[in-house]
């Protein structure tokens, strides 16, 4: 069975206003001031320790960054499901690719609550492997953990699919060698311009995830 990789935030998770609201709570407890919901969105993607030193350095607050991120672990884990919810449609994409592929999740989100939000929204039985950014290895876009869920799986990189939301995912799959699908609906533009390639799929919406997702599988299966 071909692989598929999917990341975590904006691509089968819309967590935008809990972690923008973890990040705020996190600010204002330590003295600073609340940022708009997209500039912290601006600043996701590279892991929770990249994500609060972004933001302590936008509102030039003197607090130990150490002493920031501990905080913060503890609010997000308060404010995990407040209001994040999996996009909609997802669920269905996911249990249909589950049946003609391998599926993973590859993000820089820990593992822990990773795991714990997949498991609330009644996805994580469909993947056979979670990484996440607090594993041994390199977090994205490092292609290191993609292409070590690529040799688990007994495959190659012409048979794996990743899908991802932001430049981050783009540049990770394009390292590795692999086919990848940009999940537009998601919140990757706020993380900067997605300069793709012409090869390179995307998919406006979850039904049209869900598209391209059978197409490649067509492609691959009837390959094979």
């Amino acid at each position: 069975m071909p692989l598929i990789v999917f990341d975590l935030d904006g691509t089968l998770i819309d967590s935008r206003r809990d972690l923008a609201e973890s990040v705020n709570e996190v600010l204002e407890r330590s003295g600073g001031r609340p940022l708009p919901a997209d500039e912290v969105m601006s600043m996701v993607g590279e892991g929770v320790r990249v994500l609060v030193e972004r933001a302590i350095r936008r509102v030039d607050l003197d607090v130990p960054l150490d002493e920031a991120l501990g905080r913060f672990r503890s609010v997000y884990a308060r404010r995990l499901l407040d209001h994040t919810r999996p996009y909609d449609g997802i669920g269905a994409v996911v249990a249909r690719a589950a049946a003609r592929a391998t599926l993973a999740v590859l993000t820089n989100k820990p593992r822990e609550p990773t795991e714990r939000l997949l498991a609330a929204f009644d996805l994580l039985r469909h993947f056979r492997r979670v990484v996440g950014g607090d594993s041994s290895l390199p977090r994205k876009p490092d292609p290191t953990a993609l292409h070590q869920l690529i040799e688990q799986a007994g495959l190659t990189t012409d048979d794996t699919l990743f899908v991802g939301d932001s430049m981050i995912d783009v540049e990770t799959a394009r390292r590795a060698g692999v086919a990848v699908c940009v999940a537009l609906y998601g919140f990757g533009r706020l993380r900067g311009d997605l300069q793709l390639r012409g090869d390179e799929l995307r998919a406006g919406d979850v039904a049209g995830l869900g598209r391209v997702i059978d197409a490649w599988l067509d492609d691959i299966i009837g390959d094979g």
